[in-house]
C-alpha cells in the first residue's frame, strides 16, 4: 500500500480523522498527506524532535504549544512516541462556547511515532478525540509490526 493509501483508508478513511500526514523519522519530509494539510518544515522538525524523547523540545511544547499546518495547540500529552494536542481555544470569553476555557478547543492532533515514520492526524470538533487517538495508534502498530 502507498503511503497516500494510509492517509486516505487507514486515517482519513476511518472517520475518525479528518485530516493527516505521515512525515519522515527525521521530521524533514512529508511522504504523505491529505490535500490542504501542510506542515512547515520547523513544525515536522519540532515533532519529531519530540516523539524521539528530546525533554527540551517536549518542555517547550508545553511552554509555547505545538504548531501543526500553522495553527498552535496546546500540548496535552506527550509521551512513549505519541502526541496529544488540542487546538487553542477563542481567547475572548464572550465569543467562546460554552464552558471552554481560553486554552482549550475541539480540534485536536493525535501523533504516533513508528521505527520509520511519524504519523500525524488531526480531528475536528465533531470526532472524538479517544477515537482518533486509537485509528493513529493502530495504523502506528501495524507499520511497527511490518518493520516500518
Amino acid at each position: 500500500m502507498s503511503w497516500q493509501a494510509y492517509v486516505d483508508t487507514s486515517l482519513v478513511g476511518t472517520g475518525h480523522i479528518d485530516k493527516a500526514a505521515i512525515i519522515s523519522i527525521a521530521g524533514d519530509s512529508t511522504w504523505a498527506s491529505t490535500a490542504g494539510f501542510t506542515l512547515a518544515a520547523n513544525e515536522m522538525k519540532v515533532i519529531s524532535d519530540i516523539v524521539k524523547g528530546d525533554a527540551g523540545a517536549k518542555d517547550k511544547a508545553f511552554a509555547d504549544g505545538l504548531y501543526i499546518a500553522g495553527d498552535r495547540f496546546v500540548m496535552a500529552r506527550a509521551e512513549d512516541g505519541t502526541i496529544y494536542a488540542r487546538k487553542v481555544g477563542i481567547t475572548s470569553p464572550e465569543k467562546r462556547p460554552r464552558g471552554l476555557t481560553s486554552s482549550q478547543g475541539r480540534d485536536g492532533i493525535a501523533v504516533a511515532k513508528t521505527n520509520q515514520a511519524i504519523l500525524v492526524g488531526h480531528h475536528n470538533e465533531n470526532q472524538q478525540g479517544g477515537n482518533a487517538n486509537q485509528a493513529v495508534q493502530k495504523l502506528a502498530d501495524y507499520l511497527v509490526g511490518v518493520n516500518y
